[in-house]
């Protein structure tokens, strides 16, 4: 086998390195996973190669190679070996994990299970949520198998018996980490949105180790959970907890707390023990606007100086032991002191992914300290890279790795350090100037970091804070330095809390003034990875210590990231853009140089709804500025996300039918939807088909009164149908002249089907009418009213309509210059951990 003094003698070490960050990203875009065979074959045969050139290589000179071909084709034998090793390890993790996925025949079905709740729950305004470690499942009382750690909820209020109908629930109880429970639950495969540039819940599941997820079932026909023990099990998360509550008890339900306090405690209560869902949403708005969010929850900056300060305290108190010192030199013991209680503190703070990489970070390169090997810096970050990517492959998928991972290599390339004048200076002028220079350096290097991730920021985010160097600059210590020790020493003082609760305020103070300035944020369309990667070569030059000339060179590898413009569609011609937002309606409609968006989504909770989630997300990745929005009736599945995208887009006109008192008037007056409305934008026709005028009189329900608006070139045309119902349909139908022929007013290429497939709505007489080629059903995956209904299902067949379901095509683009063809995101980007809906 080859071994370190191997790789370090044949100068193999870069090629190794890489080559594991490779062969690992390279299985993660895979489409579905091969055999576990396959996988295992390849590994065998990449440490056989490795083996082979390690023993080859040992008496081999190079002195018959001058122009180091040799060393070139070993090198990358060597890359080539390990990025097969690489590949064949995370295919064979993957196979095992996709082993014990939940079996489809259980979804939907109650089973009983026994197990251990195995993390600090997370409460919200209806239920919590947590995870249930599984030690026994039954189904009708014989043992089915389930996977080992399930995602529940348990709900107050109403929620689905088994044959569809609301029942109300039982509280959920005060749940504690460790304590053994016996519960019925519903279960179903892990699902979630995929759209263009969103979050992949789906992958957020896999790496958290989540197989299956559901609710638990407490209603007056189910068998009442039972706790069952409250065991030792746990016990960091039960610590977790406690401090948790402790923070809340002392601060936000402390007499006469208010606002302030409670969005103090939440922040707190992130700080101390990783509890991100502690921290409003209004305030990750403001944390988002001035480039703060990474130190708002436990990142690796929080662990990094956590780690730095334990290792000054453990070196400063092993040095005042002289046999201490004799016994081991007090720079491994530091060393591996801090590391260790950095390894604490992580684990406290919830083991997050952000925090794991860190701590594999730090202790990689301080074993490479111990060891005395001194490798130059590159070498020393693709380690790093390398052992992260080997523990935990699916960590180069989320953004906060190649931030931090580009920012620490930013740092060691351009070198940042105290300038030589401050280190030169002498006596008490040397005090002042190192400050000084200090002070120089932290600056530089936040610029420094500002001026390289600007680029990546957009790539990965589509929206970078230009006030963000400001906020950091005061941010960044106040919180690392300040806030942070205060929510720790709080465990042990209480009062400390009150102390770090008047930081969090002065420092919010700061961070809403900046977020009120009106170019705090500058949002652009998410580039293309190439550009990206070219605007982040071209910030690292800008920001090296190199001559000016050089570093203007970085200038042309930072335009097509600034410059860049999402593609649109051509004059004349317009695009349908169907968001997955699960149960309700969100379509973008594009031309060629507007946007008009129907309906926003459902409202998932008090603090979450397909707006903040979906919309403003996707219509900032596209760089769109809204025209109009439409919202076809006032249900909450089709306004839920509204007042988001109102707020992110001033200038867009409202229009629909909700009435004159809805909430969302008081945002944006709107303007009632009304059959023969029609407006024309870029060759593209727009006109409203429903409701008429007089029906706002008659006191029609919510469904009757949706607007029907169809967007039609001539050559496309789609139609989008709200919830109407079958008596509307027929009033459209009658209108458009009753028979169905190709001149039909109704006539679509692409339908939104009305009341997301409901069988009181898609009469055969409106399909008849309509004769959509594609029917599009947005609805939510094993949604509770069983959308779309079979029997719908069967009349669009018949018919021989293409029908698309949102839960297994995720968002779904159609453009009217190609109307026989749509292309689905789940289709576009598929990768093996996303759920096939069968």
């Amino acid at each position: 086998m080859p071994n370190l003094e191997d790789f370090a003698r044949g100068g193999w070490i870069a090629p190794a390195l890489l080559g594991v960050v490779l062969g690992s990203s390279l299985q993660l875009q895979q489409a579905a996973l091969w055999p576990w065979p396959v996988y295992a074959l390849t590994a065998a045969t990449a440490l056989a190669f490795l083996g082979g050139l390690s023993l080859a290589g040992r008496g081999a000179t190079g002195r018959g190679d001058p122009l180091g071909l040799t060393a070139l084709l070993r090198g990358s034998i060597v890359l080539l070996a390990c990025a097969l090793l690489a590949f064949g390890l995370c295919g064979l993790r993957a196979t095992r994990f996709a082993a014990q996925a939940l079996d489809p025949a259980l979804e939907g079905r109650d089973i009983a299970v026994t197990g251990m709740v195995a993390a600090m729950p997370q409460r919200h305004e209806t239920g919590l949520r947590f995870h249930l470690q599984v030690e026994a499942a039954t189904l009708d009382g014989a043992a089915v198998r389930v996977p080992p750690r399930l995602y529940l909820g348990w709900y107050g209020g109403a929620m689905p018996n088994p044959e569809g109908r609301l029942e109300l629930q039982r509280l959920a109880p005060e749940l504690r980490a460790g304590e053994r429970w016996r519960m019925t639950v519903r279960l179903k495969a892990p699902h979630g949105n995929i759209n263009p540039h969103g979050f992949d819940y789906e992958l957020w599941l896999w790496e958290q180790g989540l197989q299956a997820t559901g609710y638990v079932r407490s209603g007056p026909r189910d068998v009442p959970p039972q706790r069952l023990a409250d065991t030792w099990r746990h016990p960091v998360e039960r610590a977790r907890q406690d401090v948790r509550d402790a923070v809340f008890l002392h601060l936000a339900a402390a007499p006469g707390a208010g606002a302030a306090e409670r969005k103090s405690a939440g922040l707190i209560a992130a700080l101390a023990v990783g509890d991100q869902n502690a921290i409003e949403r209004s305030d990750w708005d403001v944390f988002r606007a001035t480039g703060v969010a990474h130190l708002m929850s436990i990142s690796g900056l929080h662990i990094t100086m956590f780690a730095w300060a334990a290792a000054w305290l453990v070196g400063a108190l092993w040095r005042r032991s002289q046999r201490l010192c004799l016994a081991w030199p007090a720079q491994h013991a530091a060393l591996v002191g801090g590391l260790l209680l950095a390894g604490g503190y992580a684990l406290f703070s919830g083991w997050g992914v952000p925090a794991q990489r860190t701590v594999w970070m730090l202790a990689t390169v301080g074993l490479l300290r111990m060891s005395g090997r001194r490798w130059p810096w590159p070498h020393v970050w693709l380690l790093a890279c390398a052992v992260v990517a080997t523990l935990d492959p699916w960590a180069l998928l989320q953004p906060g790795f190649w931030l931090s991972f580009v920012a620490v290599g930013v740092l060691f390339a351009t070198d940042v350090g105290i300038p030589a004048s401050a280190a030169r200076a002498e006596g008490a002028r040397a005090v002042v100037a190192h400050a000084a220079g200090r002070l120089l350096s932290v600056l530089r290097e936040q610029w420094v970091i500002t001026l390289a991730l600007t680029p990546l920021t957009l790539l990965l985010f589509g929206q970078v804070s230009l006030v963000g160097l400001l906020a950091n600059a005061l941010a960044i210590p106040w919180v690392t330095l300040v806030v942070t020790p205060l929510a720790l020493a709080g465990v042990v003082a209480a009062p400390l809390w009150h102390v770090a609760a008047w930081a969090v305020q002065a420092l919010a103070l700061y961070l809403q003034w900046l977020a009120a300035f009106p170019f705090a944020t500058l949002s652009a369309p998410a580039p293309p990875l190439w550009a990206g990667v070219a605007g982040v070569l071209g910030g690292l030059l800008l920001a090296m210590r190199l001559p000016w000339h050089a570093r203007l060179l970085g200038l042309p590898l930072l335009l097509p990231v600034l410059l860049w413009q999402a593609p649109r569609p051509a004059v004349g011609q317009f695009e349908v853009l169907a968001a997955d937002i699960g149960q309700g309606n969100a379509v973008i409609v594009r031309t060629a140089a507007h946007t008009l968006v129907y309906d926003s989504g459902p409202r998932y909770g008090p603090e979450s709804d397909a707006g903040h989630r979906v919309l403003v997300p996707l219509l900032r990745a596209l760089d769109e500025k809204v025209d109009m929005l439409v919202l076809s009736h006032r249900d909450s599945d089709h306004t839920g996300g509204a007042a988001a995208v109102l707020n992110m887009q001033p200038r867009a006109a409202l229009l629909g039918s909700i009435e004159p008192g809805h909430e969302l008037q008081a945002i944006r007056a709107a303007r009632r939807c009304a059959a023969g409305q029609a407006w024309r934008w870029d060759g593209v026709d727009f006109e409203v088909l429903h409701p008429a005028l007089s029906d706002y009189a008659a006191g029609a329900k919510a469904n009757a009164m949706s607007c029907v608006l169809r967007v039609s070139n001539g050559t496309g045309t789609a139609l989008l149908a709200g919830d109407i119902e079958q008596p509307q349909e027929a009033v459209l139908v009658e209108r458009s002249g009753g028979a169905p022929r190709t001149g039909s007013v109704l006539r679509a290429d692409l339908l939104l089907v009305p009341h997301h497939g409901s069988k009181s709505s898609s009469s055969e007489a409106f399909l008849d009418a309509v004769q959509p080629a594609l029917a599009l059903v947005q609805a939510g995956y094993r949604n509770r009213f069983g959308h779309p209904s079979p029997l719908v299902v069967e009349r669009y067949r018949v018919r021989g309509a293409m029908l698309i379901e949102s839960p297994r095509c995720g968002a779904l683009r159609w453009d009217s210059a190609a109307p026989a063809r749509s292309i689905c995101q789940r289709d576009l980007a598929r990768r093996y951990w996303h759920h096939r809906v069968s």
